[in-house]
């Protein structure tokens, strides 16, 4: 295997095996920061080593016996409260010794454990948004402060910045490497939910920049959803997530066109759909109503999602089902941007005239002030109801607000397009 192939594999390796490794040490140390030092020691021990000796068979395994050696260095050097560390060090080095003993297994020990322990530290409430978004990244998804702010057209310094203040808070507050109690938990899942379709979300349709999606990210919160759905077999609204992210990533190879222009849905072929994800989602949402999730907020979202899904052609789909479910969408989690989508499914059920109606309500709602699809669903509308002039001023607004390039070149053609319309009023 080439030096280059090596370290392809490497990047790989790490992607999938440092939140188990992250995790593990934490348990471990007491300390994620710690622990994430002592799994980038593992990695450049890996970059290092393996051009010349070879990726090792179990390359997760290997990792995570070099980090507890370093783990056990550390330890032997620092002279503060010996005893402790005496101890874990100890513990440590049995541990070592039985993975000896039995080629590794126990390297991996209680590791559904320690995955949930680090999401939900990821996702703690004292944390702002952005930065338990960072902080997951970095533990769980395995990107660099680099590939982070790439990812959200962050500074990378601010990306470190909110990292380490995230584990500094983690240190100041105490608080324990440990599984919240049920209670602790049930408050804090709603917040890990959002934070992995915060990142489903920026990669499915960013907000700015040069590209329409960035799958990368769209794959990294599916991983995340999938592996917390493993981990907590009974909760209906985390299998709703992930037959919501499954739904909508079976789409995302229609999405962009050759040349990387938006595609939106009803113009999309639907030949180019991963139907092995959209079977996939199906189940998952499947899991989630037998657990009796049907009605909550992210299963609601994947039946919307299994609506189009099943349906071959734009004209197939049940508008007037989707518009049933916006209802209850709306009735469970109110906002102006549940009801701005609703005013799409109520002008694609009933007539672009019942969907302007609603639109035309939230032109006064302060938190769609800035916001682009506004203006663009109103343009869409007022285009459907033959009145091209105002549409013309909509779709131009729509180009101004937006910060993606792709979508604002998507709201020109279409203004564009109506140039040479004339009004139908």
């Amino acid at each position: 295997m080439t030096v280059p192939a090596i370290q392809r594999t490497i990047d790989a390796v790490w992607r999938i095996e440092s939140a188990r490794l992250i995790a593990a040490l934490a348990r471990l140390v007491g300390d994620v920061g710690l622990a994430e030092d002592l799994a980038q020691d593992a990695l450049v021990a890996a970059l290092e080593q393996w051009p010349d000796e070879g990726v090792p068979e179990r390359p997760g395994a290997w990792l995570m016996t070099v980090a507890k050696r370093r783990a056990i260095d550390r330890i032997r050097r620092d002279q503060v409260s010996a005893r402790k560390y005496a101890e874990l060090g100890r513990q440590l080095e049995a541990e070592q010794d039985q993975a000896a003993v039995d080629g590794g297994q126990t390297i991996v020990d209680d590791v559904g454990d320690d995955l949930l322990r680090l999401i939900f530290i990821a996702c703690h409430l004292a944390f702002s948004t952005e930065a338990r978004v960072a902080l997951t990244l970095r533990l769980l998804g395995g990107l660099t402060t680099a590939e982070i702010g790439r990812a959200f057209l962050t500074p990378e310094s601010t990306i470190a910045q909110r990292i380490v203040r995230a584990k500094r808070t983690l240190a100041a507050a105490n608080i324990p490497f440990e599984l919240p109690d049920a209670a602790a938990r049930n408050a804090r899942l709603s917040a890990v939910l959002a934070v992995i379709y915060l990142i489903f979300n920026e990669g499915y349709a960013a907000t700015a920049g040069e590209a329409w999606i960035r799958p990368d990210l769209c794959e990294d919160a599916l991983r995340l959803g999938r592996i917390l759905a493993e981990l907590t077999p009974r909760e209906p609204e985390v299998h709703g997530l992930v037959a919501l992210m499954e739904l909508q990533t079976s789409r995302l190879r229609a999405r962009p066109g050759p040349a990387g222009e938006p595609i939106l849905l009803l113009d999309q072929n639907s030949a180019r759909w991963d139907y092995l994800l959209i079977q996939r989602g199906l189940a998952a949402l499947q899991r989630a109503e037998k657990l009796g999730g049907a009605h909550g907020p992210y299963a609601l979202q994947a039946a919307i999602a299994a609506c189009h899904a099943r349906a071959r052609t734009a004209e197939a789909t049940d508008w007037q089902q989707i518009a049933a479910l916006y209802d209850a969408l709306a009735q469970l989690t109110p906002s102006p941007i549940v009801e701005l989508n609703r005013a799409v499914a109520l002008g694609m059920a009933y007539g672009p005239a019942v969907g302007l109606e609603l639109v035309d309500l939230l032109n006064t709602e302060p938190a769609l002030a800035g916001y682009h699809l506004l203006p663009s669903v109103r343009s869409d509308l007022l285009a459907r109801l033959g009145r091209n002039e105002e549409a013309r001023a909509e779709f131009a607004r729509a180009a101004a607000l937006t910060q993606n390039a792709r979508e604002r070149d998507l709201l020109l053609a279409r203004l564009h397009a109506l140039d040479a319309a004339p009004d139908s009023r």
